[in-house]
């Protein structure tokens, strides 16, 4: 597929008209969402509450935020110290993608496999892996006015649960989430199924690698939710960010037509929207409801020229 590098504003998941905005401006205040310890994230109606979580759509890359921080100030794994511990606790980032053998699995902004430890509890959501076991296994902590970028991974599955040293420790449907010190690049999973108890975490809190009954595409069929305000259309599969992405948002009740036609390969939306092969919003057309990992899985691979959000 082509590739090119443009930037674009970061676009966020509140229910709110953005506009896109050039490589110099600055991005729009994302709105905050609620993260009550060990309860589920969500977005209130009255816009940014301090001292909040902020839950953005996409990656950190593609909402531009700064080098060596959030994930990015740990990118070969093990413990974060010193001054990259403040920074990694600015922002984390959970993206549906694939590892080793594992298919789905949540990864890091740096790529880094996510994992779940079977004697944590997810009802009520509990961390019980302190002191040595979480030098081998950092849990992936926020600082609680932080940001979390979601790509693959539905809001409802994201949360927080206060961990006894008092930090605010990420949770995928429920369960506790961690890295494992030993993984050092992308695509490591040395922490699969160590002791019996640790599997990398798919994107609905589940273990990888693990049969569970199918995996349906979530961004098709079912129940059609509520209109996405911006989406991101990256030209790699799994929200890669090794290649160019660009962002559209809403701008009036029309159709919209993408900078760079024919060249997404996923999508990663807060909401429903309707895609066309044709500018203008003409041609085949489909809904989706919500990120597409693999815009493949639906013929629509390197083929999205235009979308309308309502």
């Amino acid at each position: 597929m082509r590739k090119y590098l443009v930037p674009f504003a970061a676009l966020m998941a509140a229910g709110v008209a953005l506009t896109a905005c050039s490589s110099t401006s600055e991005a729009p205040a994302p709105a905050r969402a609620s993260a009550p310890a060990g309860g589920e994230a969500t977005e209130p109606s009255n816009g940014a509450v301090g001292g909040d979580l902020a839950l953005l759509s996409g990656t950190a890359k593609s909402n531009r935020s700064e080098a060596n921080s959030g994930d990015w100030a740990v990118p070969n794994g093990g413990l974060a110290v010193g001054a990259a511990r403040q920074s990694s606790q600015r922002w984390v980032q959970l993206t549906a993608s694939r590892a080793g053998d594992l298919n789905p699995v949540v990864v890091n902004g740096a790529g880094l496999t996510l994992y779940r430890f079977d004697k944590d509890s997810n009802n009520p959501p509990t961390s019980n892996c302190n002191g040595e076991c979480a030098q081998t296994w950092p849990p992936v902590t926020v600082a609680s006015n932080g940001k979390i970028f979601i790509a693959g991974v539905k809001k409802s599955a994201v949360g927080t649960v206060r961990r006894a040293d008092g930090a605010l420790q990420i949770t995928i449907g429920g369960w506790p989430v961690y890295r494992f010190a030993k993984d050092t690049k992308r695509g490591d999973t040395l922490g699969q199924g160590v002791g019996g108890t640790w599997f990398g975490v798919t994107p609905t809190g589940g273990k990888a690698g693990a049969p569970e009954g199918g995996q349906d595409n979530p961004g098709t069929g079912g129940v059609t939710a509520p209109p996405a305000t911006s989406a991101v259309f990256f030209d790699d599969a799994n929200f890669s960010d090794n290649g160019a992405s660009q962002g559209v948002a809403v701008a009036g009740d029309g159709c919209q037509n993408l900078a760079r036609p024919g060249v997404a390969s996923s999508v990663a939306a807060p909401g429903s929207l309707k895609i066309w092969v044709g500018p203008d919003c003409t041609g085949r057309s489909q809904v989706i409801n919500g990120d597409i990992a693999d815009l493949a899985t639906i013929d629509f691979d390197n083929a999205i020229a235009s979308v309308r959000f309502s």
